[in-house]
């Protein structure tokens, strides 16, 4: 491992590029979540039309994260965040030119999801390969521009659209990010270092899907179902808590106050998360954010005044700021043989399943089946509105609950015939202390 280059004021200064970048490309999810009222009222739709320009959104953000994330493998990260920045730029312009919700929503989702998403699942798969002791609170920073934008956009695009009206602010969240990410993008020039440490067989060792008794598709697969889930449950409250104080008389404005609230304690819980992350690792990392998680929803059930709204929206983002970043580690720790450009695909393969999640979690409102004669912009009732959202993180918590941590001591090497036997062993918790106990299923060695 280079000194000079990993874990060195120059990582340090590509973090704070990533992070910029991050910050405010996070628009593209976040100006759509404010302006869905305003939307839904020129175009004269109800709330379950209004909601299909946040699902295309996010469906584009997932699907386009895992092209832009090849692509940067082969040609590094600098052309992607290039040509995304400039889709997000036009997309914001093409939205405010609209004359159909259909318009607007395509815009969103092959513009504006597309664009932002080089500022999440690449950059962060890029800057985790600059770090490696301190990869963990690294990579929880890079992650907090997806919440710094949700703490800074909101406000400023509410207050925008309700002095110029929704089709000038996005005209003028058009140009911004033109005027901005373009020179950024510039100066991400210099690839990743290379790590020295993916060398020998000792590294190459040190966790792999075979520590804990699963191959590496089926551990691909478990965190697929978790990312997919847990951003199910994730969205709920981020994306309906605007519409949904409108629906109680708070006013739109509340509820950008409270998605700011949220998201700024989610940049701290991110943080806090990381250096969390670099002492126990990612998978208790993810156990223990996805158990806080869940409590948050449920708190959602009882209560709907003003301050208990704001003093939840801050609850979830504190609890639920550490899943995100979690992946990432986990990717990193588990898949040795992408150290290089294969780990950022492995990474955004499972991001992109996460956006498919924040999208259904999104568009759960729309299927809501309302009886007749109701108005079709009734709102969702607090027992079902956390219903849906503790029902999916159910499954995004008891998949991770089957890993382990790996044994402690030196692993046995795969090459060798006695090992075959060994990496096809599965781990049991230890009950009387914090390891793993392999349990093989050759039945001459029970």
């Amino acid at each position: 491992m280079s000194a000079t280059t990993v874990d060195s004021p120059q990582s340090w200064t590509r973090l704070a590029l990533a992070l910029t970048l991050s910050t405010i490309g996070g628009v593209g999810m976040w100006s759509v979540v404010v302006a869905l009222p305003t939307v839904q009222a020129e175009f004269g739709v109800a709330r379950a039309g209004a909601s299909l320009p946040y699902t295309l959104t996010m469906l584009g953000f997932g699907a386009a994260g895992m092209l832009l994330g090849r692509w940067s493998d082969r040609s590094g990260i600098r052309v992607p965040v290039l040509a995304a920045s400039a889709l997000l730029g036009v997309g914001y312009l093409a939205s405010g030119y609209a004359t159909s919700l259909l318009g607007f929503a395509l815009a969103q989702g092959l513009l504006i999801g597309v664009g932002s998403s080089v500022t999440f699942g690449p950059l962060l798969a890029h800057v985790s390969m600059w770090f490696e002791k301190r990869r963990g609170i690294a990579v929880a920073i890079v992650a907090s521009g997806n919440y710094f934008a949700g703490a800074v956009w909101p406000p400023i695009v509410q207050h925008f659209i309700a002095t110029v009206g929704w089709r000038s602010t996005y005209f003028g969240i058009g140009v911004f990010v033109l005027a901005t990410m373009l020179p950024l993008a510039l100066l991400l020039r210099r690839p990743p270092p290379a790590h020295a440490s993916h060398d020998g067989p000792a590294a190459r060792l040190r966790g792999t899907p075979h520590s804990l008794g699963l191959s590496g598709n089926a551990l691909q697969g478990v965190l697929v179902v978790a990312g997919l889930a847990c951003c199910v449950a994730m969205s709920m409250p981020q994306v309906h808590i605007v519409a949904y104080c409108g629906d109680l008389g708070y006013g739109p404005a509340r509820g950008a106050q409270m998605l700011s609230l949220m998201l700024a304690c989610g940049i701290v819980s991110r943080i806090a998360f990381g250096y969390v992350m670099d002492r126990i690792g990612g998978l208790r990392t993810l156990l223990l954010g996805g158990g806080l998680q869940c409590v948050a929803l449920i708190l959602f059930l009882p209560f709907d005044g003003l301050v208990s709204l704001f003093v939840i929206s801050a609850m979830f983002g504190l609890f639920q700021g550490g899943i995100v970043p979690s992946y990432a580690i986990i990717v990193r720790e588990y898949f040795p043989r992408g150290g290089g450009p294969h780990r950022g695909g492995d990474f955004r393969d499972r991001r992109r399943h996460g956006a498919r999640g924040l999208a259904v979690g999104g568009d759960l409102r729309r299927h809501r089946q309302l009886p007749r004669g109701v108005p079709a912009r009734h709102r969702l009732e607090p027992g079902e509105r956390v219903d849906r959202g503790v029902a999916p993180h159910a499954l995004a918590t008891a998949p991770g609950a089957r890993l382990g941590p790996p044994r402690a001591g030196r692993q046995p090497d795969p090459s060798t015939p006695s090992s075959r036997t060994s990496t096809r062993s599965r781990w049991i918790s230890s009950p009387s202390r914090n390891a793993c106990s392999p349990i093989s299923r050759n039945p001459q060695r029970r």
